[in-house]
């Protein structure tokens, strides 16, 4: 093969990297074309740090530990509203929880599990939406006892992320109708 062949066989080869790359990272560029590598790399970081308090949130429920439940929400203004009721506050959440749900260990092992999450952030403040169930020990294996939806409105707190307002709502079986 002659130097034009070659030249014509690098440049194809150099056009369809080009296009290759350019179809793998056109995913990963932003809408606007105006953010930079450090608000992208911020979005990403604050993302997964609210990933991990969603998650948080079960782990503690779950553990029955609610000092560290009620810290994953805004201090004076954090709000939960569910069917247990509506508490603002940290110590207002606290109590509903251990008043609600008991302390100490509990019995049969139970878990909290997620999946879902959709998160959207607008500088110090997010919201997110996602799926949630609750399992229980059984018999002989585990049993799903509900199956719902959390919707969440989220403040960075000293910078940290915090539930300024978490919505619980249970679909399967569904919440109970208003009133009742």
């Amino acid at each position: 093969m002659g130097t034009e062949g070659r030249l014509r066989v690098g440049a194809v080869t150099l056009g369809a990297i080009l296009l290759l790359t350019g179809s793998i990272f056109s995913g990963i560029t932003p809408a606007s074309g105006a953010d930079s590598v450090a608000d992208r790399l911020r979005r990403l970081e604050d993302t997964e740090e609210i990933r991990l308090l969603l998650h948080g949130y079960g782990r503690f429920l779950d553990a029955r530990d609610f000092a560290s439940f009620s810290a994953l929400f805004a201090e004076r203004d954090g709000e939960w509203i569910g069917g247990m009721g509506r508490a603002k506050g940290r110590a207002a959440i606290r109590k509903l929880m251990e008043d609600s749900i008991g302390t100490g260990t509990p019995g049969a092992p139970n878990r909290h599990l997620f999946s879902n999450e959709m998160i959207s952030i607008d500088g110090d403040r997010a919201a997110a939406v996602s799926t949630w169930m609750f399992l229980v020990q059984a018999e002989s294996r585990p049993q799903t006892v509900y199956v719902g939806r959390y919707e969440d409105l989220l403040v960075r707190e000293r910078g940290r992320w915090r539930f300024l307002r978490r919505t619980v709502h249970a679909e399967i079986p569904p919440d109970p109708p208003a009133g009742r």
